[in-house]
C-alpha cells in the first residue's frame, strides 16, 4: 500500500483485475490483506467469524508491531469499531440515541442554518481572494466538524485542534514519532473536554456518556470513553468532509449531472449515493481479523491478518455496478447497494446525519452559487496523505462564473 495515498482508483482497478482479495504490505512491512470486491466485501463485512478486537491481531499480539505504527490506533483504540459481540452491543447502545433518524431530523434545522452561515463566509473569503477560495476549508469542513462536536458537547475552541490530530491520526505517511505524539494529544485534549463535562454537564452526548447506565449497571469505562469520543470525532467529520469535497468535484466534472439535478430529473439525494459509490469517503479501512484460516472468493486469509475493506475499490467493481462502474451516473440503479458506509454489525451508525449533511451542504451550495466551478483542474488537486482517506486537502473553487 503506497503511505503517501493518492487517488487510488487505478490502483484499485489493477489490484480487481487479479481478485477480489489479494495481500498486501502495510507500511512497515506488514503483511496484510484487502478485500476489494463487492461481493466478497459484503461477506467478509457481515462474517461472524471475523472480529474487529485486536486480540485476533496475531502480529501485535506477538509483539511485532512498534509503537509509533501509523495504523496503530486502528488497532488499539478501545471502542466501538475495536470491540466486538456484548462489548459492542453494549458501547452501541450508549451511542444509538444519538443517531436516530428522529434525532437526525430534530437536527435538520441547526443544519440548514449552519450551511447558511457557513457559505457567507464562503462568499467572504472568495471576495477577499479574487473570485476564488478553498471550499473544503471555509466550508465542507465546518460544517461536519461543527455538528458532530456540537452534539458531542465540545467547545468551538477545539474545532481547528481536534481536525488537525484527526488528519494527523489517518495519515499513512506519519512518522512514529509524530504519530504517538498526535494520540497523546488528542487523549490530553479529549481527557480535558471529558473532564468539563464531568464538572458541568450539559444537554450533550458526552455529557449522557458520562452519566449513562444500562440495566446491569454497566457504563463507559475511561479509556472507552476517550476512545469513542475519539472515534466519533474523526469518522463523524472526515468522512462527510470528503463526501461533500469528493461530490462537488464530480459534479463540477460532470455538469450534466448537475443539470439533471436543477431539471429535476434526480435528486440531492441520488448525488449522495453516487459519490459514496463512485468515490468513497474511506478508501480502506482498517482492520479486521479473522478468527480462523478463512477462504473468501477462493483466496484464503490466514487466521490473523490485519485485513482492510476496500470500500473505494468495492465501489466500482464491475462485477456488482456494471461494465460502466467506471462512470458517475446520479440515475443509476444496478441493483447493487454500495457499501461504503459498511454492512453488517459495524454499519455505520452515523449515516442518517451523513446523508443529511451531504444532500443539505450541496442543495444550498449550487442554489446560492449555481455556476460554481474549480479553479484549477481537477489533476491539479493536491491528495489527501494517506490510503484510508480518500479525497484531496484542498478544493479551491470559483463560486460566479
Amino acid at each position: 500500500m503506497d503511505p503517501s495515498g493518492g487517488c487510488p482508483h487505478a490502483a484499485n482497478a489493477r489490484l480487481l483485475s487479479r481478485g477480489a482479495v489479494t495481500a498486501v504490505i502495510l507500511p512497515g512491512g506488514v503483511e496484510g490483506m484487502a478485500v476489494l470486491g463487492h461481493d466478497a466485501l459484503k461477506e467478509f463485512l457481515a462474517h461472524p467469524e471475523v472480529a474487529k478486537d485486536a486480540q485476533h491481531f496475531a502480529a501485535l499480539q506477538a509483539g511485532e508491531i512498534a509503537d509509533g505504527w501509523p495504523l496503530k490506533t486502528f488497532a488499539t483504540v478501545q471502542g466501538m469499531t475495536t470491540a466486538d459481540g456484548a462489548d459492542h452491543r453494549r458501547l452501541r447502545s450508549l451511542m444509538s440515541k444519538a443517531f436516530t433518524a428522529r434525532r437526525v431530523e430534530e437536527l435538520r434545522p441547526r443544519v440548514e442554518a449552519l450551511t447558511a452561515s457557513l457559505l457567507d463566509g464562503l462568499d467572504r473569503a472568495a471576495a477577499a481572494g479574487d473570485g476564488v477560495a478553498d471550499l473544503r476549508a471555509h466550508f465542507a469542513l465546518p460544517l461536519p466538524m461543527g455538528v458532530i462536536c456540537e452534539l458531542l458537547g465540545v467547545d468551538a475552541e477545539h474545532h481547528d485542534r481536534l481536525h488537525h490530530l484527526s488528519n494527523r491520526i489517518v495519515a499513512t505517511d506519519i512518522a512514529p514519532a509524530e504519530a504517538m505524539a498526535a494520540n497523546r494529544e488528542m487523549v490530553e485534549v479529549l481527557g480535558a473536554v471529558a473532564a468539563a463535562r464531568t464538572e458541568n454537564p450539559g444537554d450533550d452526548l458526552i455529557s449522557a456518556l458520562i452519566a449513562a447506565r444500562e440495566a446491569d449497571g454497566d457504563r463507559l469505562g475511561p479509556h472507552e470513553l476517550i476512545g469513542t469520543l475519539m472515534l466519533t470525532i474523526i469518522a463523524g467529520h472526515e468522512t462527510t468532509l470528503n463526501l461533500i469535497t469528493n461530490a462537488v468535484r464530480a459534479l463540477c466534472a460532470h455538469r450534466d449531472q448537475l443539470d439533471l439535478v436543477r431539471s429535476g430529473g434526480a435528486s440531492w439525494e441520488d448525488v449522495v449515493e453516487e459519490t459514496l459509490r463512485w468515490d468513497s469517503p474511506v478508501s480502506y479501512f482498517p482492520f479486521r481479523y479473522p478468527t480462523r484460516d478463512l477462504t473468501l472468493d477462493g483466496t484464503v486469509i490466514p487466521k490473523g491478518t490485519p485485513v482492510l475493506a476496500g470500500y473505494s475499490a468495492a465501489g466500482r467493481d464491475r462485477k456488482a455496478h456494471g461494465p460502466d462502474a467506471d462512470r458517475f451516473d446520479i440515475t443509476r440503479d444496478s441493483g447493487t447497494r454500495h457499501l461504503s458506509l459498511g454492512h453488517g454489525a459495524h454499519y455505520c451508525m452515523g449515516a442518517p446525519l451523513a446523508r443529511m449533511e451531504g444532500t443539505a451542504a450541496l442543495a444550498q451550495l449550487f442554489a446560492r452559487f449555481p455556476d460554481l466551478d474549480l479553479a484549477v483542474p481537477e489533476a491539479e488537486l493536491p491528495r489527501h496523505a494517506s490510503f484510508v482517506g480518500n479525497s484531496v486537502r484542498a478544493l479551491p473553487v470559483r463560486l460566479r462564473g
